[in-house]
């Protein structure tokens, strides 16, 4: 699924890397002015931590006390262009564009109300199943709680998540055009707070979360056994914006918009059975 290498400097020169042919044209012109080796790996180990955190899909009061969910979330890995994939100089592209959709399976339940609070509680883990070329273990846990403010139908809360998340796939493709690929290491971990508000139309429930994350990253390039330093690590507001749709019995269903701004934009969706 993910990042780039930043290797040894003698290599930059090499005239064999390889440049998947769908970015030959921009490689040729050469990279941007401005353009910084760390920045653009800073920017794909940040990328794909921030792709799978775990959003609310949902609002400040999930579920009624007592009761929760069971379903899948699904992420939208939106493909990096040439702009992003290339590396060392703009002479090798990185196989970035593994994974076009991230698929979680996630549970709510919301505990005895505290005064007038729900507090509520998630867990979501996707197995080491190998899909899309690659084999990646996700843990993700929230907490948090959410109020309804007399007949308004407005609510309010905070959350809070965390997501450990592992990858083993050919990331950073060989150096050397034809040379043998080895499996390269990811590592992206992510916490942050959210606070929440929404308001429900009879089942129908828009709902807007702002918060800060904070990003950590480790990176093992199997092909030369280096490790990537991640200069400057995701610590920035991310933004949920969703509608949480509660009109058919038993189902449970959310999409949102999530944005971590200057690193993704992108959609997810939640299917869940509701009791």
């Amino acid at each position: 699924m993910f990042s780039t290498a930043l290797v040894l400097a003698g290599m930059l020169s090499t005239a064999h890397a390889y440049v998947d042919p769908k970015c030959a044209s921009i490689a040729a012109a050469g990279p941007p002015a401005g353009y910084s080796e760390q920045d653009q790996q800073n920017y794909l180990l940040n990328y794909f931590a921030m792709a799978t955190t775990l959003s609310p899909l949902h609002g400040p009061v999930p579920h009624k006390s007592g009761h929760g969910s069971i379903g899948i979330d699904l992420s939208a890995i939106p493909p990096l262009g040439c702009e992003r994939r290339l590396v060392l100089n703009y002479t090798k592209t990185e196989d970035t564009n593994k994974a076009p959709v991230v698929p979680r399976p996630r549970m709510i339940f919301a505990f005895p109300q505290w005064g007038k609070w729900t507090p509520y509680g998630g867990f979501a883990y996707a197995p080491p199943i190998p899909i899309f070329d690659t084999q990646n273990v996700i843990v993700s846990v929230e907490a948090g709680m959410g109020r309804y403010f007399g007949k308004s139908n407005w609510a309010a809360g905070w959350r809070f998540h965390h997501t450990l998340m592992k990858s083993v796939a050919e990331i950073a493709t060989p150096f050397e055009e034809g040379e043998e690929a080895f499996d390269d290491f990811y590592m992206g971990s992510t916490l942050g707070v959210d606070v929440l508000v929404s308001k429900d139309f009879d089942g129908l429930e828009p709902y807007l979360a702002v918060g800060m994350t904070d990003a950590s990253t480790f990176f093992y390039i199997g092909d030369d056994a280096v490790v990537t330093n991640n200069t400057s690590p995701y610590f920035a507001p991310a933004v949920s914006l969703g509608l949480d749709i509660k009109k058919i019995k038993k189902l449970d269903t959310a999409v949102e918009f999530y944005a971590a701004p200057g690193v993704i934009y992108t959609g997810r969706l939640r299917l869940a059975y509701r009791w």
